[in-house]
């Protein structure tokens, strides 16, 4: 017998080996501070019903005193043992003390188990139909008898006075046929509230579908001729009930006005209906909402794409500037909405397009893309003037109407391969709508009212940003994508390409296992490219083969870097620096492509005949202007540099620069064209493992350049391990991916001098060039 303060509830029971919360009123309070005071924190938890008490209650113990989410305060309690409540004595505090005597269970009757069973089957049915999985779980796992009976307290089916009466059952086998009972009672409740439901559904699609045939039935006779209303009462209703801008319902109330006047002969009437049923279908009041866990954005973002990490961390600063806007309730600003326009730059394959629906999934946003590749009229963007037959909106209002809503996240797809033609320059109308200050007014010519295009995300692609005319890149906030680094391929294969071209070769990860050493090499050897679109294909062809493979022999198949050649063949790139650097004459350089970045080799020779240079490969005119340059400067400094001043004086110099069908441009092949010339006229090859990038004065300085990460990113892939680059370039190291900067030795030099001392090879006898060099 123990003497224990009382916990009333009103609106539950609890049953031992429960845990429920109890909201705090005077009165529980009371009882709560007194059990906390004893020091065991035991109280006794008595259901009160209609103002009574019950003669049994559950022994518990205070687990945790706090505030529930709305602000009222709480406690968390546990139910121990039943007890049967005696006489009230008195304690200290406010609260009431009673005598309390714990209530010995008897042990299970030979039936109990039978019961269980039956009630765990039962049971189970009703959890399944609200599809509470784990809770079935939890029941499974009961062993014990009096606790598989009691876990029916949290029932959210049972009424109080039968839970009540489930705590006065100190016996578990009366309590188990008191449970099997009340659930068949619920089971067959629900089948008649499941077959009520049935047939209210069977009524409500019967009236839809008897709409719908009137309807039909209605459109036939109207092509019957026997009821031949114009529309425009009906059109006047949808204008008016439809949520329009107060401007563009006043437009469409006035092309209704125009449409019950016209004739039904006049071809007028049907371009008035094609007006008002585009602006209707526009999703004028329509927006999503947006993702506010920047955690779960982040997420998406790097379960799609390895690497750019440039283009993620700019999503996420808009989500979290955007949230923090919407937490202090600041609005839109300065009265427009907040997109954003994004240029994505990069090689071919290095995931600028499907890099939108990502970004799109990780806003919570609808995504649709534009395709503006070859589009040659301007009418495409803004759409044609309505005066012309056949007239369609732009592809901008097309694409709102198909995303569904005015804040999509919308891709410009190759953004670089617009081009003008004589029905204009559809570059030029994209200005305004890639124009913050300008877009949350746009106007498209075949709907002829305001749009505003503020809230969408604008992402543009492109591989060329040269391309882009220059007023419609400085609306958009430009981000590089540079490629992919070898690791990353690997982890992209692994990751997404791999499981991608098995499950369409109709493979398993059981049938064919390709080791990551044979992904290094695909990556290395068999592709070198800044993307993965040819890794994919090549992965495709493996799994191809395999599967032709697996048609004869059902073992499975397993493809490392030694029996890659079987499905691959032989290496379609293989290391050639040491090879074409072994004789004088020829340098390594560092270019950057369409495709990335890239290696490029510069040969120089001499011959009798008329003095002069020669320049072969078909380069531009400022990279022969590089060459005229470098010669220069090695015949005024020949003698310094430890040179034969006669090496290159009285003959005929020839730089070609491979391959010749390739044309070629720019200042940064300036220092390689030195170092090429210097090798040919010291007699002294280049160290094949240099790479070298920078543009060349007649003083002998080297100049920054740009591409500084594609070019080094391309340095890594062929092989080279020290690379040249100028002093000025040597923040954008910042920007190269760990593995490459920890691969590369790169040099930041500023002095053509010191580049001829770090990448000719020692002569034989002293040189004159002796520097003090150190790697960045």
């Amino acid at each position: 017998m123990a003497t224990l303060p009382v916990l009333p509830l009103t609106d539950a029971v609890l049953l031992p080996g429960m845990v429920i919360p109890v909201t705090l009123d005077p009165t529980t309070q009371a009882a709560v501070d007194a059990a906390r005071a004893t020091g065991d924190h035991k109280l006794l938890a008595v259901p009160r019903l209609d103002g009574e008490y019950g003669s049994v209650g559950a022994i518990a113990t205070i687990e945790k005193v706090g505030r529930l989410p709305s602000g009222e305060p709480a406690a968390v309690i546990r139910g121990i043992a039943r007890a049967r409540i005696g006489s009230g004595v008195p304690g200290p505090g406010a609260a009431l003390w009673v005598e309390a005597s714990e209530i010995d269970e008897p042990a299970p009757a030979g039936k109990a188990r039978e019961l269980a069973r039956e009630y765990r089957a039962l049971v189970t049915s009703v959890l399944q139909q609200r599809g509470a999985w784990q809770v079935i779980d939890a029941v499974e796992r009961m062993t014990d008898l009096s606790e598989l009976a009691d876990s029916a307290g949290y029932a959210p089916w049972l009424s109080l006075a039968q839970k009540t009466e489930l705590l006065a059952a100190p016996d578990v086998t009366a309590r188990l046929e008191l449970l099997v009972g009340w659930v068949k009672e619920h089971l067959a409740e629900q089948e008649v509230t499941e077959q009520i439901n049935s047939e209210v559904r069977e009524e409500l699609e019967k009236t839809q579908r008897e709409f719908l045939l009137r309807q039909q039935l209605a459109a036939i006779r109207k092509e019957l001729g026997e009821d031949a209303p114009d529309g425009s009462a009906d059109y006047r209703a949808r204008v008016e009930t439809a949520d329009l801008p107060e401007k563009v319902r006043e437009a469409a109330l006035r092309e209704v006005g125009k449409l019950e006047r016209a004739s039904d002969a006049s071809p007028e009437a049907g371009w008035i209906r094609t007006w008002l049923d585009t602006v209707l279908e526009m999703p004028w009041s329509t927006r999503t909402e947006d993702n506010t866990d920047l955690t779960a954005a982040r997420a998406v973002l790097n379960a799609d794409h390895a690497g750019l990490s440039d283009v993620k961390d700019r999503i996420l600063e808009y989500l979290a500037v955007r949230n923090r806007r919407a937490e202090r309730d600041l609005g839109v600003i300065g009265g427009r909405g907040s997109g954003a326009v994004l240029a994505l730059a990069g090689p071919p394959g290095v995931g600028k397009t499907s890099l939108g629906e990502s970004v799109a999934r990780a806003l919570g946003r609808r995504f649709v893309r534009v395709s503006l590749g070859g589009i040659r009229d301007e009418a495409e963007i803004r759409g044609h003037r309505r005066t012309y037959v056949g007239a369609l909106p732009g592809r901008i209002v097309r694409a709102l109407r198909e995303a569904g809503s005015m804040n999509p996240v919308v891709l410009l797809d190759e953004v670089d391969k617009l081009s003008a033609g004589y029905a204009g320059d559809p570059a030029a109308a994209l200005l305004e709508v890639l124009d913050p200050a300008q877009n949350h007014t746009f106007r498209d010519h075949y709907l002829e009212v305001d749009l505003d295009l503020s809230d969408v995300l604008f992402l543009a692609t492109a591989n060329v940003v040269e391309a882009i005319p220059g007023p419609l890149l400085d609306r958009m906030e430009l981000v590089t994508l540079d490629g992919y680094t070898e690791d990353e391929k690997v982890a992209i294969a692994r990751d997404h390409l791999l499981p991608r071209q098995r499950e369409r070769a109709g493979l398993t990860a059981d049938e064919v296992d390709v080791d990551p050493s044979a992904l290094g090499r695909i990556a290395g050897e068999y592709t070198r490219e800044a993307g993965v679109r040819q890794l994919e294909r090549a992965l495709a062809k493996i799994m191809r083969k395999v599967a032709v493979a697996l048609t004869d022999d059902a073992a499975p198949v397993r493809v490392d870097a030694e029996n890659l050649v079987r499905y691959l063949g032989r290496p379609k790139h293989t290391p050639e620096s040491a090879e074409r650097t072994a004789v004088p004459g020829v340098a390594t350089g560092l270019a950057v492509t369409g495709a990335g970045g890239d290696v490029l080799f510069i040969e120089a020779t001499s011959m009798e005949g008329d003095p002069g240079l020669t320049l072969t490969g078909q380069l531009g005119d400022v990279m022969k202007e590089s060459a005229h340059i470098a010669l220069s400067y090695l015949r005024a400094n020949g003698r310094r540099l430890g040179l034969d001043p006669n090496a290159l004086a009285g003959r005929r110099i020839h730089l070609h620069v491979p391959a010749g069908a390739v044309p070629k441009d720019g200042p940064s092949a300036g220092i390689t064209m030195v170092t090429a010339l210097a090798s040919l006229a010291s007699g002294r090859p280049v160290r094949p493992e240099f790479g070298m990038t920078g543009e060349v004065t007649l003083s002998g300085r080297v100049l920054p350049i740009g591409g500084v990460k594609q070019k080094l990113l391309a340095a890594h892939r062929a092989g080279l391990t020290e690379v040249i680059i100028p002093a000025r370039n040597e923040p954008d190291l910042d920007d190269l991916p760990t593995e490459v900067r920890e691969a590369l030795t790169v040099h930041t030099l500023a002095d053509v001098a010191d580049v001829l001392a770090l990448a000719l090879r020692p002569a034989d006898a002293d040189t004159l060039i002796t520097p003090n060099l150190t790697p960045a």
